[in-house]
């Protein structure tokens, strides 16, 4: 029996595997079956194919490991499956397999040290990297590479996403940790700022904090909490994801709130399945219970406060459309929130994209690592996009508001078209 067989054994449970009982709901569910048309890449494929490693009935896992690495992560599966089999958590704990038994070239092992043990569990670094992507682009840089043709030494794909990079505000940070309500005090919330949300869209973070002030909302937020280690889980570095959970954790058990706020799909399902990561151990599984039960996105707080009916909501006459966060939907299952805040704004009319439940391709770095599905999967969907004249795209994920924004540059239409986030979107509305 090979090492990577029995970790499967003792780490994929048998009965979890069996609760697949390959109907094929799943199919018209997934991006990359759709792509392809090809069982290695469907959901019910991969799981056979994790139970064949389990059952010993496959030797050579090359294939396995590239059927894995190509999915997208965006567990739309899961409420599509008749039999609620959990394939995201199947996925990452293989993956974890993978990770641990490879052995990875100096390069690989250079980038993932950089990435996941100094960059995103780091603060400090993060914001440090993001100073330096605004003197990239104020400093007249970015201007002087277009123009010497610099960029075309990378791939197009990585060109456009250059241009798809929102313009970075180095304005100071807050040193308030506490934002009053305004008004009466309706409820005391603890907000997950996030790595890339508080430095690379710490706009947004902010226009997040006003919204919920203005629904009444105390806001706190913790000095102490850390990266939510999405990232970590969906690549393999359970360890990594493991130390984060737990200092996230124990950050927020030192705030007195009613709900801990997310406003990052991706974020906001890691952090909801917490209680999934530490469920064998027995000193943080409780807590991570605790911790997970307060969980709730900004877009769900406001609608149980009552912000709709306490202002009135306006921009000027636009078509909108929403393209939902998968795992903001499909994990937290968080959909109608959003639509109902959109639909509440006078001048902002929605228009429902066909397919906007399905993934555009980000996927955290999937764009980077796996770019020609990614590329396939945003040309279709912005193709959806076309056909609802939308003039703002919405979205509720900083990954997803990236892509959206590289699918409108490869369009060609960033005069007439833009991206944002949802709290951005709806502070604009009262502003105006």
């Amino acid at each position: 029996m090979s090492t990577i067989q029995k970790d499967f054994e003792e780490r994929i449970e048998e009965n979890e595997l069996l609760n697949c009982m390959r109907c094929g709901f799943c199919l018209p569910a997934c991006p990359t079956y759709i792509e392809t048309k090809s069982e290695i890449h469907s959901p019910r494929g991969r799981i056979a194919l994790m139970k064949a490693v389990r059952d010993g009935d496959i030797d050579s896992y090359e294939q396995v490991e590239e059927s894995l690495n190509v999915c997208l992560g965006c567990r739309a599966c899961e409420p599509a499956c008749p039999a609620g089999v959990n394939y995201g958590h199947m996925l990452e704990e293989a993956r974890a397999i993978f990770q641990e038994h490879n052995k990875p070239s100096i390069k690989e092992k250079t980038v993932r040290k950089t990435v996941f043990k100094q960059l995103f569990p780091n603060q400090k670094r993060m914001e440090q990297a993001t100073s330096l992507l605004s003197f990239y682009q104020k400093s007249g840089l970015q201007k002087t590479s277009r123009k010497l043709g610099i960029l075309k030494l990378f791939p197009k794909h990585m060109q456009q996403m250059e241009k798809a990079l929102p313009q970075v505000s180095k304005a100071e940070r807050s040193a308030d940790t506490v934002f009053k309500a305004e008004g009466d005090t309706k409820a005391t919330v603890a907000m997950f700022r996030g790595c890339l949300m508080d430095t690379m869209f710490h706009e947004t973070n902010q226009s997040t904090i006003k919204l919920l002030n203005k629904a009444g909302c105390d806001v706190v937020v913790p000095n102490t909490q850390n990266c939510c280690g999405a990232l970590h889980g969906h690549s393999g570095e359970k360890e990594g994801a493991l130390d984060l959970a737990k200092k996230n954790i124990q950050a927020f058990e030192d705030v007195e709130c009613d709900y801990i706020i997310t406003n990052a799909g991706g974020c906001g399902a890691f952090l909801h399945d917490y209680h999934y990561l530490l469920r064998h151990d027995s000193i943080w599984s409780e807590r991570a219970k605790e911790f997970v039960d307060k969980i709730v996105d900004f877009s769900s707080i406001l609608i149980k406060l009552g912000f709709i009916d306490q202002h009135n909501l306006q921009v000027s006459p636009q078509y909108v459309t929403y393209q939902d966060s998968c795992h903001l939907r499909n994990v937290m299952g968080v959909y109608k929130e959003p639509r109902a805040l959109i639909q509440a704004v006078q001048g902002g009319s929605l228009v429902e994209m066909e397919k906007a439940d399905s993934c555009c391709g980000s996927a955290g770095i999937y764009n980077i690592t796996q770019p020609d599905m990614s590329m396939q999967i945003l040309d279709h969907k912005m193709k959806h996009v076309e056909k609802t004249y939308a003039q703002t795209i919405i979205t509720s994920n900083p990954g997803c508001l990236i892509q959206m924004r590289l699918g409108i540059e490869r369009e060609g239409k960033s005069d007439s078209m833009r991206a944002v986030h949802l709290a951005d979107y709806l502070l604009e509305a009262l502003v105006n």
